[in-house]
């Protein structure tokens, strides 16, 4: 069981982390991320370089958004972090069942390192050394016909879940695009997968998820929301409302280093240079 004190040194060490990621993607900061990071937790009196590394788990794909979105390719020191942070705590195979027939934080986890070890592999294919992240269950689809002041539909007697006529799982949108939000650091270029099929096939359900978390204020969920929203534009989706008007807002009113690293990755996508 993780303590609440080891809870907060991994999420302080992530939002550290994701100032960096976000120095960097807006060019003043050094090259490095994650190496950068880890070395700092080692050389520090406070520091924990395991923490660092949980932290680079953490924000998964969003450690490499710099290079990505940029067209660099990453430091050796930084692939050879990354290798280390997979390594230390190898992504379960097979990996967890989806959502509610297995654990939802286990399988979360289990795809953003997925994310993280594909797009490592796909940037520098020759330096690579994470190990290859086995390919976790699809998620359930969005029902956007759900109500928003309801959970999800209920899965009928002697069934563990709700399906749609062509037998795919279905889930109410408010649960669903909170649990896609969980999962923004897959919306960068390069990265396809059945997550990103089922943003497609949800973008009513993450438009109304967005703008539902930006009127309760919740802006790190809006921003991660809206950063699907701003993928989808990116791959050519005709979206119902202006994803930019989402990011603008999220990004004038948002706090923290996590929010900020996603409405500059939103800006990114929907090709706006960061401020």
């Amino acid at each position: 069981m993780i303590s609440e004190r080891a809870r907060t040194a991994h999420s302080e060490s992530a939002d550290q982390l994701a100032r960096r990621a976000l120095d960097a993607l807006q060019g003043t900061g050094g090259a490095a991320v994650a190496a950068a990071h880890v070395e700092s937790a080692s050389s520090g009196s406070d520091g924990d370089p395991a923490v660092a590394l949980g932290a680079v788990r953490i924000l998964g794909a969003d450690v490499l958004a710099p290079y990505i979105l940029t067209g660099q390719s990453p430091p050796a020191g930084e692939t050879e972090t990354l290798g280390l942070a997979l390594g230390a705590l190898p992504p379960t195979d097979p990996p967890p069942a989806a959502p509610p027939d297995g654990p939802e934080q286990a399988w979360t986890m289990a795809w953003i390192d997925w994310g993280l070890s594909t797009a490592l592999s796909r940037l520098d294919p020759a330096r690579s050394p994470a190990p290859a992240a086995p390919l976790p269950q699809a998620p359930p689809r969005c029902d956007d016909s759900a109500p928003r002041h309801l959970p999800p539909t209920p899965a009928p007697e002697g069934g563990d879940r709700a399906h749609g006529s062509d037998g795919t799982a279905r889930e109410g949108w408010v649960p669903w695009s909170v649990r896609m939000g969980q999962l923004a650091s897959l919306a960068l270029p390069g990265l396809d997968g059945p997550v990103h099929d089922a943003a497609r096939s949800g973008v009513l359900g993450l438009a109304r998820g967005a703008t539902r978390a930006t009127l309760r204020r919740d802006f790190p969920t809006a921003a991660r929301i809206t950063r699907w929203l701003a993928w989808l534009d990116a791959d050519g989706q005709r979206l119902p409302l202006d994803p930019m008007l989402l990011t603008e807002h999220t990004g004038l009113l948002g706090g923290g280093d996590r929010t900020a690293l996603d409405t500059a990755v939103a800006r990114r996508l929907l090709g706006v240079e960061a401020v």
